[in-house]
């Protein structure tokens, strides 16, 4: 029996379970979206960046890949700054766009997507465009197989827009694929003996803890080995209860300073990460003398890079399952870790500090939300005051790319949905940040998500002013951000917003953001301060 290209990739992706479509329509793709089936679920952006960073966090919530669709060649440069964060991420996504008609592609007509497969290189796993309509479901199979094993990442198919109505033989696509690669058992037992020959070993974790769910079982072989817990520079996930006595803190990401964190430690011992997310460039020894490092990572790019240590592929749970039994416990030892600290920051007379706001609004939150941030000058202060302890509650970015919170908070509030968790999302998220993606308020605000975007305004880039100072350098124009009326944007977009300038105020506006089942903007003018990037 013949069916169409298009109903045979909609099969395809019905028994796939991606029955959400993340995308901002163009006319290219409207073949693809015509008549889409009931039990699909489209939503809308206003810019493809976002509609990526959507589709990123609801995949990260759904711990399964989400497909998006953007408009040929000029929608996939709009969302590429997306598309790297999502690589980085390690998020399993299926990004398509239309292309131009076969007919007319030889002599490149207008909305040609030229050279379309090499376009989103070098951040998506894999990227085809079909060279005949007969190959579409196909492609949408091997993207989907490509997507989900490790390290998992987004790939990207480029479709003509005539393919979808030719017929095809109806036949089964689906196949399935392994999610998780094992350690090798001979490397796995030698891990285990140097680890059982140190005397004093520190564990570092990454954000493939969260990924591979591997919460517990972090816990259980810190326990087991009695070492302290630091986690890696620029983590964009939760991987260890803050509040455990074993946990140390959050490594500072210069090479020096990180090596002065380990010392007296003769053995370190990175669990799904890289080695490691260095900025800015503070010079000195990788590592501090007699310590060597392990790293377990399911990522061979991750191992090739290291510029130390002995690397292992391999599930970050799979590892710490397969480890524990071949390690002997330690007893527990009276240790002092460090946490943490920041410095003591004061507030201006006019306005809160960020500090404040973070401490005003911890006690007012319940019991289980989940938690995004956004504003890098202000992180190491939210880290010390909201001390996270569950886990797949903390979200960020990996790559460093302002405009991903916010538009990645609401697939995460749509996840919350799905699940029928419905914890409340809150988002810090700097001025300079905030005016990245608003437009992803409007997507929030149709599909009813509870978000609640707390918008700590300085009027200005003061992470760059930070650099500067850091880097001694000095009249650098474009660092000011006066002027802003962040919650008028908030109300435009359909947001309940307010703006709060005192501590009666921002109490007041939280707490009805919390009973307010839709997207709240508080606008909330801190005090401007400047502080060293590394302590």
């Amino acid at each position: 029996m013949q069916i169409s290209v298009k109903t045979a990739t909609f099969n395809l992706l019905r028994q796939l379970g991606m029955i959400w479509i993340v995308g901002n329509p163009g006319s290219t793709e409207e073949t693809f979206l015509q008549d889409l089936p009931e039990d699909f679920t489209y939503i809308q952006a206003l810019h493809e960046g976002s509609a990526v960073a959507i589709a990123d966090g609801l995949a990260q919530g759904l711990r399964q890949p989400v497909l998006v669709n953007v408009h040929t060649g000029v929608g996939l440069g709009h969302s590429m700054g997306a598309i790297l964060t999502a690589y980085q991420n390690k998020t399993p996504l299926i990004i398509t766009s239309g292309q131009q008609t076969r007919d007319m592609l030889l002599f490149e007509p207008a909305l040609t997507n030229v050279n379309a497969v090499t376009m989103p290189l070098p951040w998506v796993k894999w990227s085809y465009e079909p060279a005949r309509p007969e190959d579409v479901p196909g492609a949408f199979m091997r993207a989907y197989a490509m997507a989900v094993q490790p390290p998992a990442g987004p790939v990207y198919l480029s479709v003509p827009m005539d393919d979808w109505d030719k017929m095809v033989t109806d036949c089964s696509y689906l196949r399935t694929v392994s999610h998780r690669v094992a350690p090798d058992p001979v490397r796995l037992a030698d891990f285990a003996q140097r680890i059982d020959q140190s005397k004093n070993p520190v564990l570092i974790y990454g954000a493939d803890i969260a990924r591979s769910d591997a919460w517990d079982a972090g816990v259980h072989l810190a326990e087991q080995l009695q070492a302290p817990v630091w986690s890696t520079p620029f983590n964009e996930r939760t991987i260890f209860p803050s509040n455990h006595g074993l946990y140390a803190g959050i490594l500072p990401a210069a090479i020096a300073p990180l090596a002065d964190c380990l010392q007296g430690h003769d053995l370190a011992i990175v669990v799904g990460a890289p080695v490691f997310r260095y900025y800015p460039y503070v010079a000195g020894h990788f590592l501090p003398e007699g310590t060597s490092l392990l790293q377990i990572t399911d990522d061979p790019d991750a191992a090739g890079k290291s510029p130390v240590g002995d690397s292992l592929l391999g599930d970050s749970l799979l590892f710490l399952e397969q480890i524990m039994p071949l390690i002997t416990p330690r007893s527990p030892l009276v240790r002092l870790h460090h946490h943490d600290q920041g410095a003591t920051r004061s507030a201006s007379e006019k306005f809160l500090s960020a500090e404040a706001v973070f401490s005003i609004l911890k006690p007012l939150c319940p019991d289980e939300v989940i938690l995004l941030e956004e504003s890098p000058s202000n992180a190491p202060a939210l880290r010390q005051i909201f001390l996270v302890d569950q886990p797949d509650s903390f979200y960020t970015f990996a790559s460093g790319q302002l405009g991903w919170n916010m538009p990645a908070a609401i697939g995460l509030a749509l996840h919350e949905q799905i699940s029928g968790r419905h914890r409340p999302v809150i988002v810090f998220v700097g001025d300079g940040a905030f005016n990245y993606a608003p437009q992803c308020i409007y997507t929030g605000v149709r599909h009813h998500t509870h978000v609640i975007f707390v918008v700590l305004q300085n009027h200005e880039y003061a992470i760059l002013k930070e650099f500067a100072i850091e880097e001694k350098l000095k009249n650098i124009p474009g660092l000011d951000l006066p002027g802003i009326a962040i919650a008028d944007i908030g109300t435009a977009y359909g947001a309940h917003a307010s703006v709060a300038l005192t501590t009666m105020e921002l109490e007041a506006a939280f707490r009805e953001a919390l009973s307010y089942q839709g997207v709240s903007v508080l606008q909330v003018p801190i005090s401007s301060e400047l502080h060293p990037l590394i302590d």
